[in-house]
């Protein structure tokens, strides 16, 4: 069959569109990964056909080299989406020693328009790809979504392996396009400390909290929002959850809360319900195979059984032994699952003979049956039971993983006492097998998780074997090995690739140094740890957070009595763009590159002295000292790093930043399109300057300045499309201090200055949120002065800094903000670019002084501002300059003088007639014109 974009296969409740790589079960789109949506499609192109594994594999990896193991674990993740085995319906089979084959009835449609993936919208939620099907709980899923209408806080309830958890999701799911403002998913399983969940609901909900009062913060952020939290997994931080859930309802009217715990929280206006087990045939009723699997209990079973055994098939015989199995497993999905992983290997039978001796122990001298926590308990001890030793210690060491892992992380962390590194494949394969370890599959590697009741049951294991230290530090060393093996990937590969294979460590780093940075951990490797993640916190934008782990490593660090000057160097660094982004150019954050400097100088590191210099430098421009970073910019020449190709590109493109803030825009505009074709030419994998103190991405930062320079020099629409250029890389990469940089730097001001204003009240609020998101308060700082000007806020101005470069800019947006400490910038020759347009603002406000001495010291003024602005080739500001003092003749009479001051420089421009400034002496000239003789 030929898959065309115009049809749609439907097979079971599925729709498959191949144009949009698009599965739908009903009106929900199932997330598959790019890898098992590719054997889908192959499949359905040979439906009813044997397509070998060599086939498959040679479709869907053409480039690379493959084992078996790669096709097997991305086909188990297909059958487990798609519900293979539902009912026992099966619709991809397994043909031995051939291949596999697409076996179900299917039809084919035309479709005139497919319909929209909204499910994947990342904006929208956070909820994960659903993985399995849900069986037996839809009517309860469709009364929840009515419930939550009138119900704003609904607490599901049952014991461990109920499914809570897929329940919450799925009516989550349902739920994606009925709150405005989305929905967010915090699950607390990897949560310990009750003052961290504001911190991880505030990072869900991009938003940075003031730390005197978090829940202040979270309230006015949530009041006008709509939205829906699903809080997962409450139970054991039950007390902090209730006053949570109580502030938020308070506050927010429009926010609801679906949460899941073993009991309830105890808190107002909360809506309790209940999970009740999976219903089962009861047990005098005579019923054939038809009627028995109408009950979702006997379903799941049946499901998971074809599952783990592909030649799994339920028979009239052996039916009493399946329904026999699922009662006693009191129709717990957990506990069904556990058991339906050992069909394979112990047939019905012997399963039931399993589990009525391991719970006959569990119930002499009782009378009564087990309750459903009893049951669980017992059907995970009778599965530890049945595990060998080796694949018991592995189920343990793993409970320490908080996060996904991959094969050769579990590995480090297991081989230890009694286990060798070549019995751990294999017993994580069993693991996989009997359901006590899930495998998520992404599109380069497999990564494991553990449920978190396996896990909780596995770490008490942990503990009763006293293994829990070693294995805790084994885990700390794995965390510090995997961000060594990070730092060197992050030169090698791409960064979208960098970030889906490390990112999903980010629980386990901060477990890491939550527990290594204390009193009782291994305080040296964590301290490693907090320098050697760096990269990691730079990628995800949560450099404030950081910070905090920095702050305690050093402190630990130079408390030693010969503290190691490359690691506090490593330390120093990480400090201070911290500080840079979260305080601005404090004293804090100069101390941190200045130490740097010394520490690298001492170790003879020239890579090391580069990235405090820049540091240093990035502070000095923010602070205004122009001067002092174009002499940093010279240091880059003497720190001899020229055969660094990288290194080199990168000094080059801070050289322009300095000459453009300094004020020489023909030699910055030079060296910034040198820097952009040399980019161009690199061909480089990763977006970071890897030497560099304050970190963006390199094409962002340099189309930014190249805006800047091309504005000021005359070229309006041209500026303006290469600030959105660099807008629109840094959004697609998605890395929120390199938004904030170009919106601070360029895109909100030339929309202004261009006189876009619903654009530039539109970036400001753009920068507001993602400076708010990642803690960027340099630049949150900077919008908030911004919104004054350009939302036309009435009332009076924020307090700002009686100099520095957003003191500067504020004089462009605004002449108010001139003060006598500019103009002593003027006077000393340190105002670099602005000068110009402070002298132009104190002209102005002479003028409105209306004096003769007033008006001549003005004229002065600015035939000083035009001298300037042409020296420095800003014709942006020579404009402005020629505007005010043609303005000014033209009041005295002086028509023709304006005239020939105005019009060449007018005539300069090539483009922008429509912008503010250009319109403006449009229409002056036409006026002045009018007074000249004919």
């Amino acid at each position: 069959m030929t898959l065309s974009p115009e049809q749609a296969i439907h097979f079971g409740p599925y729709r498959i569109y191949p144009g949009q790589r698009l599965v739908m079960e009903a009106d929900q789109p199932v997330r598959l990964s790019r890898r098992a949506m590719d054997i889908l499609l192959i499949l359905l192109e040979h439906a009813g056909h044997v397509v070998s594994k060599q086939q498959l594999i040679a479709r869907v990896w053409p480039k690379s080299v493959v084992e078996d193991i790669n096709l097997r674990v991305h086909m188990a993740a297909l059958r487990k989406a798609l519900g293979d085995g539902q009912a026992g319906q099966r619709y991809i089979i397994t043909v031995a020693q051939r291949g596999y084959s697409f076996v179900a009835p299917f039809s084919v449609e035309q479709v005139e328009q497919s319909p929209k993936n909204d499910g994947n919208e990342p904006s929208r939620h956070n909820l994960p790809v659903r993985r399995t099907r849900m069986i037996g709980r839809q009517a309860l899923v469709d009364s929840l979504v009515t419930q939550l209408a009138r119900q704003r806080f609904i607490t599901l309830v049952g014991p461990g392996g109920i499914g809570k958890t897929t329940v919450a999701l799925r009516v989550a799911e349902q739920l994606i396009d009925r709150y405005r403002d989305g929905i967010r998913l915090l699950d607390l399983a990897p949560i310990n400390d009750p003052l961290m969940i504001t911190t991880h609901l505030a990072t869900l909900l991009d938003l940075s909290l003031h730390d005197a009062e978090p829940m202040s913060g979270l309230a006015t952020f949530l009041r006008e929002r709509q939205m829906l939290l699903v809080i997962d997994n409450c139970e054991h931080l039950i007390d902090a959850i209730a006053l949570l859930s109580e502030s938020i309802l308070r506050a927010a009217p429009h926010v609801h809360i679906l949460a899941t715990s073993r009991e309830s929280l105890r808190a107002e206006g909360e809506f309790v319900q209940r999970l009740e087990s999976l219903d089962c045939p009861p047990p005098i009723a005579v019923l054939d195979r038809a009627q028995a699997l109408t009950f979702s209990a006997l379903q799941l079973f049946v499901e998971r059984a074809m599952a783990s055994h592909d030649n799994f098939e339920l028979s009239e015989v052996e039916l009493p032994l399946a329904i026999e199995i699922c009662r006693r497993l009191d129709g717990i999905p957990l506990a069904i699952e556990l058991a339906a992983a050992q069909v394979g290997s112990l047939g019905l039978s012997g399963l039931l003979s399993q589990l009525q001796g391991s719970f006959r122990l569990l119930t002499q001298g009782c009378q009564t049956t087990l309750g459903r926590h009893q049951t669980l308990r017992a059907t995970l001890d009778w599965s530890f039971e049945l595990l060998n030793a080796c694949e018991q210690t592995c189920l343990r060491r793993l409970a320490m993983f908080r996060g996904g892992f991959t094969l050769e992380s579990a590995a480090a962390v297991i081989v230890g006492e009694h286990i060798e590194p070549c019995m751990v494949f294999a017993s994580i394969t069993q693991l996989v097998a009997k359901s006590l370890l899930n495998v998520e599959v992404g599109d380069e590697e497999a990564f494991y998780r553990l449920l978190d009741t396996t896990r909780g049951y596995a770490l008490e294991k942990l503990a009763q074997a006293q293994e829990l230290p070693d294995t805790r530090e084994r885990h700390a060393e794995r965390c510090l090995a995997l961000m060594q093996q990070a730092q060197n990937d992050w030169e090698q590969i791409s960064s979208d690739r960098w970030t889906e294979r490390y990112a999903r460590s980010l629980e386990d780093i901060r477990a890491a140094l939550d527990w290594g940075l204390n009193t009782q951990g291994p305080q040296a490797l964590a301290i490693r740890l907090a320098a050697t993640s760096t990269p990691l916190w730079q990628e995800l934008s949560l450099l404030k957070e950081h910070g905090v782990y920095v702050r305690k490593a050093l402190a630990l660090l130079e408390a030693t009595h010969q503290p190691c000057p490359r690691l506090q160097m490593t330390l120093k660094l990480a400090l201070g763009s911290s500080c840079y982004h979260t305080q601005g150019g404090t004293a804090e954050t100069i101390e941190a590159f200045v130490s740097a400097k010394h520490l690298a100088e001492q170790c003879n590191d020239a890579v090391g002295q580069l990235r405090a210099v820049s540091g240093h430098m990035a502070v000095n421009l923010s602070c205004g000292n122009y001067q002092m970073a174009l002499e940093q910019s010279r240091q880059f020449d003497r720190l001899g790093l020229h055969g660094d190709a990288v290194l080199s590109l990168s000094t080059h493109r801070l050289r322009v930043l300095a000459q453009h803030f300094a004020g020489d825009q023909a030699l910055a505009r030079e060296n910034a399109e040198q820097v952009i074709q040399r980019l161009a030419q690199s061909g480089h994998l990763n977006r970071f300057t890897h030497g560099f103190g304050v970190q963006y991405d390199q094409s962002v930062a340099a189309l930014t300045i190249l805006a800047r320079i091309l504005w000021l020099q005359g070229h309006p629409e041209k500026a303006w499309r290469t600030a959105r250029q660099a807008l629109d890389i840094a959004i697609q990469i998605d890395h929120g201090t390199s938004i904030c940089y170009t919106l601070a730097l360029s895109g909100c001001l030339i929309a202004h200055y261009n006189g876009d204003n619903s654009v530039a009240r539109e970036l400001v609020g753009l920068l507001l949120e993602q400076a708010q998101k990642h803690s960027v308060l340099l630049f949150y700082t900077w919008a908030k002065h911004y919104a004054q000007v350009i939302n036309a806020v009435d009332g009076p101005l924020p307090p700002l800094p009686n100099t520095g470069l957003i003191k500067e800019i504020m004089v462009t947006l605004d002449n108010r903000f001139i003060n006598h400490a500019l103009l002593e910038r003027v006077e000393n020759g340190t105002a670099g670019w602005s000068t110009a347009e402070i002298l132009r603002a104190r002209a102005d406000t002479l003028l409105t002084e209306d004096s003769p001495t007033g008006v001549s010291e003005a004229e002065t003024v600015l035939l000083k501002a035009l001298a300037v602005a042409k020296t420095q080739g800003a014709l942006a500001w020579e404009l402005r300059s020629a505007t005010s003092l043609a303005q000014l003749w033209q009041r005295q009479g002086r028509f023709r003088q304006a005239h020939e001051l105005l019009a060449p420089i007018y005539q300069r421009f090539t483009e922008g007639f429509a912008t503010p400034d250009l319109t403006k002496v449009r229409r002056l000239l036409d006026e002045l014109q009018r007074h000249l003789p004919g």
